[in-house]
């Protein structure tokens, strides 16, 4: 049985960590080996835990197991303790990047950090669509921090190194490789568009970092698929475009909005292409449904269109159309490359609000 697990130890378990910039593989030991330890001493005082206290409900499907109503003793609030780790992404600010899961009902966040020192931590806002929250510490003394840059795409092939905290034996790194990019279909979150790797990630994980052998942050780690619940070579790590995107509406907004369009669709595969008179090679989402009263509805989209591209990035199917535009805020204006039969159209749109 397939297991999708996201990273969090409540009372048994943990999460994982990040890391710092300026790192390489470069030198090799003084045995003349290569080594990873000039990436990971410039990373790791980066990494950050963070505890959480905090009180939950049972659902009413919880409730449905007699174990657990025995736990909770019916429907009353329990408390619960839990860690999960997070990345400092801008020490002059304070800003600590972690898994929205790890602090969802949380009534009061620690943060300890590479020193081992602990400090109070605040939510400044979270995106539970993708799970990533930015907490608020104190910036006194922080120095170091994995900057956000969305310009570093990991590639498959690509070295990467996983730092975190599994089953709460401390900071402990993992080398492996990316072994997939643009995963989705999983659901786990909202918006999916997972980098997959092979690095160990373990129950602990949530909110750790993905690293590459520059130093960069390239995902924060926050599922794995397992039949055991512990590491099967099957990671999955948010990319950064989309936490920086979360990010920079946190921090200007307060909160994340996502836009609009109005739109039920699908891939377009060849045979369906063909069906339509069009190119077997053309990539895109095929319309199915149009919500009436929506963005889409006015700007003239009909069903049988294909969205190809969105200001002029390709669009190569349903999952790509629904990131582009969920990642973008409302009314902002974007333009559709159509497909519409043996038309090729550009639309402009305004795209509404969720």
């Amino acid at each position: 049985m397939r297991r999708i697990l996201t990273l969090l130890i409540v009372p048994a378990m943990l999460a994982l960590s990040a890391c710092n910039s300026g790192g390489s593989v470069g030198s090799a030991s003084s045995g003349g080996l290569p080594t990873l330890n000039p990436l990971l001493t410039k990373a790791m005082p980066a990494v950050v835990n963070v505890s959480v206290r905090g009180t939950v409900r049972p659902s009413a499907e919880m409730l449905r197991d007699p174990d657990i109503r025995r736990y909770f003793g019916g429907e009353k609030e329990k408390a619960f303790r839990s860690v999960g780790s997070g990345v400092v992404v801008d020490a002059a600010k304070g800003l600590v990047v972690t898994s929205a899961h790890v602090v969802e009902n949380a009534t009061e966040i620690g943060v300890t950090l590479g020193n081992g020192n602990e400090v109070p931590a605040q939510v400044v806002g979270s995106a539970a669509d993708i799970d990533i929250a930015v907490l608020r510490i104190p910036a006194a003394g922080l120095t170091t921090e994995l900057p956000v840059d969305d310009t570093d795409m990991p590639k498959v092939g690509d070295f990467v190194v996983a730092i975190g905290n599994p089953f709460g034996l401390g900071q402990t790194a993992s080398l492996g490789i990316v072994s997939a990019t643009g995963r989705s279909g999983l659901g786990i979150e909202g918006y999916e568009d997972f980098i997959q790797t092979d690095a160990a990630i373990n129950p602990g994980s949530s909110g750790g970092a993905l690293i590459n052998l520059d130093g960069h942050l390239v995902g924060i780690n926050t599922a794995i698929i397992s039949p055991s619940g512990a590491n099967a070579g099957i990671g999955f790590a948010i990319p950064m475009h989309m936490v920086k995107n979360s990010i920079d509406q946190i921090e200007q907004f307060g909160s994340v909005s996502r836009a609009k369009l109005g739109v039920a669709i699908e891939d377009l595969t060849p045979a369906k292409a063909t069906s339509r008179g069009i190119s077997a090679a053309t990539r895109g989402a095929l319309i199915t449904g149009i919500v009436p009263g929506t963005v889409a509805a006015s700007a003239g989209l009909k069903i049988g269109d294909v969205v190809t591209a969105l200001d002029g990035h390709p669009i190569d199917g349903a999952t790509a159309l629904r990131n582009a535009v969920g990642l973008m805020r409302p009314q902002t204006s974007v333009t559709l490359t159509v497909v519409r039969g043996k038309d090729t159209l550009s639309l402009p749109v305004a795209l509404g609000a969720q």
